[in-house]
């Protein structure tokens, strides 16, 4: 088993690492200490004093404050969404791509999905307008959250660590 060093976990999180080398990680067996160094780098290129708990997505992240709260955070202005135990969607802007001409400002005519079987809500960060994350629903469809992590089992049972140890 290949224990990457954590330059090259940074090199993969800025998307510099070589396919060749992207590839052969991917192929193979996951280092223990892998996740451990990949909160290490995000902390590291965020520079917050919160300690990164779970990324949500690329730029966005759990993170525990100070007072050992738990809030979901934006890693391009630290917009702080909210508690972590809530659905961090309900305070992002949110723009609905519900008509024909709002789809072809991405989609090629034909090539976007019929705005009375679907629409695409996009919800970005009130602070900067970082796009965070897109959700493809039937129109009045309620607002989905993806999931809420039990952060405590993974760090202690999966990781054998406590939580905002890294």
């Amino acid at each position: 088993m290949t224990a990457y060093p954590k330059e090259t976990i940074a090199d993969l999180v800025e998307g510099r690492l070589p396919w060749r080398d992207l590839k052969a990680m991917m192929s193979a067996f996951k280092d223990p200490d892998r996740f451990v160094k990949y909160i290490q780098v995000l902390q590291e290129k965020l520079g917050w004093e919160d300690k990164v708990l779970l990324p949500l997505g690329p730029q966005l992240y759990i993170v525990q404050t100070s007072d050992s709260g738990r809030r979901v955070r934006c890693g391009t202005c630290a917009h702080d969404f909210g508690d972590a135990a809530e659905n961090w969607k309900w305070g992002a802007h949110v723009f609905v791509r519900d008509t024909v001409e709002a789809m072809q400002e991405i989609y090629p005519p034909g090539m976007h999905a019929d705005p009375q079987w679907m629409e695409l809500r996009e919800f970005l960060c009130p602070g900067c307008q970082t796009l965070l994350e897109i959700d493809p629903v039937p129109p009045g469809y309620p607002l989905v959250e993806d999931f809420r992590p039990d952060i405590d089992t993974f760090y202690r049972d999966w990781l054998g660590i406590e939580p905002g140890s890294i």
